[in-house]
């Protein structure tokens, strides 16, 4: 009988153990999150939100293979650099940013692709839609010890959404018919992790 009690301790002790999880807190002051839309077909406008937290948990401290991801964005920290432009990005005709205040990345787990980089798959939630989306991410100089004894790691990830996808709808067009504001945005995220 403790025979079979300690192997019975022994495969829960074992099985805790491969399933510890490493966690990794987004530094705030060293991420960011941009976008960049065409604006009348002739030129880029581009912005960014300046205020977001984000968790990253991984298998172990040295390999983001699998790690899990989420996100949060806090749609009123908008900065394009044009105050009138930002409250206008607030407003309904674009983010609505008084009824649907975040944006979030959940759901999302890193695949090891080749070299330094990986693709990252989620669910994105913009105003009131949730669609899967895809990510292009570049780990960029591996794993570092800083100054300070932390453990950090650096990420590049982009994609590019259909704002009309998230019931983002500005919609106002040139004679001609270009769009005022383009359909396609790019977006760009600089990560970095810091670990717990």
């Amino acid at each position: 009988m403790n025979t079979v009690l300690n192997v019975f301790i022994a495969f829960i002790l074992f099985t805790n153990v491969s399933f510890a999880q490493v966690g990794w807190t987004i530094d705030p002051a060293h991420t960011n999150a941009r976008f960049e839309v065409k604006h009348l077909g002739i030129a880029i406008v581009d912005g960014a939100f300046t205020k977001l937290e984000g968790t990253v948990e991984t298998a172990n401290a040295t390999d983001f293979d699998k790690a899990k991801v989420n996100f949060t964005i806090d749609v009123n920290s908008i900065d394009t650099r044009v105050e009138m432009r930002d409250n206008h990005l607030k407003s309904d005709d674009f983010f609505n940013a008084e009824k649907y205040p975040s944006m979030k990345l959940t759901n999302a787990t890193l695949k090891k692709a080749k070299n330094n980089s990986f693709i990252l798959t989620g669910d994105l939630t913009i105003r009131d839609v949730t669609k899967s989306v895809v990510f292009k991410v570049t780990q960029n100089g591996g794993i570092i010890t800083d100054p300070w004894g932390k453990t950090r790691a650096g990420f590049t990830a982009t994609t590019a959404i259909n704002r009309f996808d998230y019931n983002i709808k500005y919609n106002d067009k040139l004679p001609t018919g270009v769009d005022a504001v383009a359909p396609t945005v790019e977006i760009i995220v600089h990560v970095e992790a810091v670990k717990n």
